[in-house]
């Protein structure tokens, strides 16, 4: 059995004043001179100059993310919570061994335990030999385990029809007040489910939000990179949301739910269509949608859960386009069901406008022959903008403390962050457009035809 990592969550104000003060510094320099450069420009300078200063207020994200705080509980209110009935749902589907009973350890480890686990295996089987995948040592040692520590649990194996159907096979008629959706190679930190629970001691809370980190960056170069992809969104822009209360996306890595929403939308959400084709993708964005229609949906910091990355080019690319594909697609559903006064609606119209402007100002540049001789010197002092702002987002980096990383690990982790910039820029903008474009290929799981990564590679 592997060893379960543990984390914690500071907010590292002294962080904040010396680090961010130079290198706000640094980036005003890099601005000053951006607009200087702009200023040279004929004819359309101006209009240049604008159209970069609203990209760049357009990272509203970054200083609001900040002023995120774990969310806490007070001796009574910490009571109610002790006494509340939490359900785990863990689906599965091609899923490492090693990787699946670690996840299932982890549960059994939590200071607060849950009081029902169900396990869903959606029908695994490997497609390059077609023979099914049984977890059948995995499935008594957890039986065994659940009925020592006084749990209730159920372990199912369904007909594959994908990841929504294999969530509502139990969750439909579970009665808990308190559902958590968990990914089947997710391992929570021992605090997890106690540190989630705490947002629900305000009644309006409906979904909440877990941190996430690499389990397996050391694995490869791809995986030590995908550490810092995460970030933006795992600890900057779903931080600055739960500010406002209006996270937009839970992982399903870990996340949770009050059982009222989801039992009411049981019906709708393993249903849900696009062009007429059955939607798979999205499942999480879609459950945080629920949420968000009936209250408030914040992220806990202090809930982490440690997640498997992909290891090879292939699985990450299948993976990514699975996300982009249903990210686009859930648009239209927030622009179609969130009122046009919440800040909610107005977060992807700013996404889009950002991305409209990550084409339209380099189109604008390259197609005017009269300013050319500009380039050179706009894309040093751009080039100097990103590599400062790329280190700003990335000091959220040192928010949270793991027992498996050394100081020096994440210190050259956070000096990686402009590449992992570039990276953003030259790799997953493309396939974000050719996402948009392909986005009715729609697949029950997207990836997994066999196990892709496992415990071994972590």
């Amino acid at each position: 059995m592997h060893q379960i990592p543990s984390a914690t969550y500071a907010s590292r104000t002294r962080l904040v004043v010396f680090a961010t003060l130079p290198l706000l510094g640094f980036v005003g320099w890099g601005v000053y001179h951006t607009f200087a450069v702009l200023a040279a420009f004929h004819g359309h300078g101006n209009h240049l100059a604008l159209a970069w200063a609203v990209s760049f207020l357009l990272l509203w994200w970054v200083p609001l993310a900040w002023k995120e705080k774990p969310h806490t509980a007070t001796p009574r209110q910490q009571k109610q919570l002790d006494e509340l009935t939490v359900t785990v749902q863990v689906p599965v589907y091609n899923e490492d061994e090693a990787a699946l009973k670690l996840c299932l350890q982890s549960l059994f480890e939590q200071t607060r335990r849950p009081n029902r686990i169900h396990v869903v295996d959606d029908g695994s089987l490997d497609k390059s030999t077609g023979s099914p995948i049984t977890y059948d040592t995995v499935r008594d040692w957890f039986t065994d385990c659940a009925r020592a520590h006084g749990i209730e649990s159920t372990w199912t194996r369904t007909v594959n029809r994908g990841k929504r159907h294999a969530q509502m096979e139990v969750l439909a008629d579970d009665p808990a007040d308190i559902f958590i959706t968990l990914d089947s190679d997710s391992v929570l930190d021992r605090q997890a489910i106690r540190e989630g629970l705490k947002p629900f001691a305000d009644p309006k809370v409906k979904s909440v939000a877990g941190m996430v980190v690499v389990l397996n960056s050391r694995d490869n170069l791809l995986t030590f990179m995908t550490s810092m992809l995460y970030l933006p969104f795992t600890r900057g822009f779903r931080s600055a949301q739960s500010v406002l209360k209006r996270v937009m996306v839970n992982s399903g890595t870990l996340a949770f739910y009050r059982g009222e929403v989801i039992r009411k939308y049981a019906d709708a959400y393993p249903n849900e269509t696009f062009r007429g084709r059955p939607m798979q993708m999205n499942d999480d964005s879609l459950m945080t949608l629920y949420g968000l229609l009936d209250g408030d949906t914040v992220h806990q910091p202090s809930s982490i859960c440690f997640t498997l990355v992909p290891v090879s080019v292939r699985h990450y690319l299948n993976q990514q386009f699975r996300w982009m594909r249903g990210t686009f697609v859930r648009t239209f559903w927030w622009f179609r069901y969130l009122p046009i006064t919440s800040v909610a609606w107005w977060m992807p119209v700013m996404e889009v406008a950002q991305l409209i402007l990550s084409v339209a100002i380099p189109v604008a540049l390259l197609t005017d022959p009269a300013q050319r001789h500009n380039l050179a010197a706009l894309l040093v002092s751009t080039a100097i903008v990103g590599l400062g702002v790329n280190w700003v987002i990335a000091l959220r980096f040192f928010c949270i403390d793991r027992s498996d990383e050394s100081h020096w690990y994440r210190l050259a982790l956070f000096l990686t962050a402009p590449v992992t910039g570039i990276w953003r820029l030259l790799i997953l903008r493309p396939m974000y457009f050719y996402a948009m474009f392909t986005c009715w290929k729609i697949g029950k799981w997207g990836t997994r035809d066999t196990v892709e990564v496992g415990m071994a590679q972590a």
